[in-house]
């Protein structure tokens, strides 16, 4: 019989797809839990059955409510409980950040159980530089939101990994090419099952290739850094001083965007005050 775990929060890192891959630690931590909250029950069944884990689930995902979250903190002075998600490391696109914070706030311990992510496996599999990278999650469905947030990013000098659905691949990476421009990228999907896949090519070419050949699977978009010597444009320059300028006093916006985008502060600055009198 599994002795219970001391009392707190495990975030535990589950399989993205072979279930091998499951750590003997995190297979432990859901079998001497006491309780283990899930996205969808029905998922997780299988996991559990797997790691020989047979406490009760109960669900928590992005609408679980403040009650349902203070009901699980109460339980955490005396319980150990076990946070998972649908598949790889919690909080990685996943609800669980509110609920970490009101453990902490309320005093009791969080402790990680680290293991499978399909962002950190899509850049083992891309061939593109990782000394650093910029996590995207899903970007936005609408046609305008989605070119805003590349914008935002066109001139951040960085490898790019983002969430997609099978769907909306095509016009993501259309989307893509065209705020970003002829960047070396990849397409991962499937990571570590059977049908296990990485396209590389430039974006477009990319684009081309899913327009109207929707995959099946999780996906994930790998973008490579800008060239050395390509900087932001104009329209680029302007959206993030744009955004900047919402909050912020035109020298402090120019400060922020002249060093998220790698452009000289006086450019920057020169023209958030063009911006702002406007």
């Amino acid at each position: 019989m599994n002795e219970p775990l001391p009392p707190g929060l495990y975030v535990v890192a589950t399989p993205i797809g072979n279930l091998g891959d499951l750590s003997p630690r995190a297979a432990e931590t859901l079998r001497r839990a006491e309780l283990i909250l899930a996205e969808d029950k029905r998922v997780s069944a299988k996991l559990l059955a797997h790691a020989g884990a047979k406490a009760p689930m109960s669900i928590y995902h992005d609408h679980s409510s403040e009650a349902e979250r203070s009901a699980i903190v109460a339980r955490l002075a005396t319980e150990a409980v076990a946070l998972i998600s649908d598949a790889g490391t919690p909080l990685i696109s996943d609800p669980g950040y509110k609920l970490v914070r009101a453990v902490r706030a309320a005093g009791h311990a969080v402790h990680t159980v680290p293991g499978p992510s399909a962002a950190i496996a899509a850049l083992t599999l891309a061939g593109l530089p990782t000394d650093r990278f910029l996590f995207l999650g899903f970007l936005p469905s609408k046609a305008k939101a989605r070119g805003d947030a590349i914008a935002e990013v066109a001139g951040v000098r960085a490898t790019l990994v983002l969430y997609e659905s099978g769907p909306r691949l095509g016009a993501t990476l259309e989307a893509l090419a065209h705020g970003l421009g002829a960047r070396d990228a990849a397409v991962a999907r499937e990571i570590s099952k059977l049908h296990e896949e990485c396209v590389t090519s430039t974006l477009a070419e990319l684009a081309a290739r899913y327009v109207d050949a929707a995959p099946k699977g999780e996906i994930v978009i790998v973008v490579g850094p800008p060239a050395a010597g390509e900087g932001p444009s104009e329209a680029d320059l302007d959206s993030a001083l744009d955004e900047a300028l919402a909050r912020l006093s035109p020298s402090r916006a120019a400060a922020e965007v002249a060093e998220r985008l790698g452009v000289p502060r006086k450019r920057a600055y020169a023209r958030a005050l063009q911006l702002a009198a406007k």
